[in-house]
């Protein structure tokens, strides 16, 4: 990889942001994290990250009202979007991915099929 991709993780569960970070930042991704929608938001704007892995149950504004928010702004719109989400109810998965997200995994998912997307999110070569 010769240019360094910024990832934006947006997740509750901490234990999963950390163990995100620490396995995507070794890999070259640089990688900004928020615990709620809200920070998220802040975080986004501030990053400008080629990347957002996000879930959808979060505090203060979830994963389905952050992503209208940015799938809606100009600045933001381009951003692929990788959620992971615990929700697996098929009328949730399809309303999410009408929205505009590259992916949709559900957890538990397997770290070498998230790398996979993420890849793939970035344009980047398996």
């Amino acid at each position: 990889m010769d240019k360094i991709f910024k990832i934006t993780l947006i997740d509750d569960e901490k234990d999963l942001v950390g163990a995100l970070k620490s396995f995507l930042e070794p890999r070259g991704f640089d990688v900004s994290f928020a615990y709620n929608g809200k920070d998220g938001m802040c975080v986004i704007k501030r990053e400008n990250p080629d990347l957002v892995v996000m879930d959808i149950t979060m505090p203060e504004l979830d994963g389905r009202d952050l992503l209208s928010l940015l799938k809606k702004s100009d600045d933001t719109r381009g951003i692929p979007v990788i959620v992971l989400s615990a929700k697996d109810e098929p009328f949730e998965v399809e309303y999410i991915s009408r929205l505009g997200v590259y992916s949709y995994l559900t957890k538990p998912y397997s770290i070498t099929t998230l790398m996979k997307q993420v890849k793939g999110a970035l344009g980047i070569e398996a």
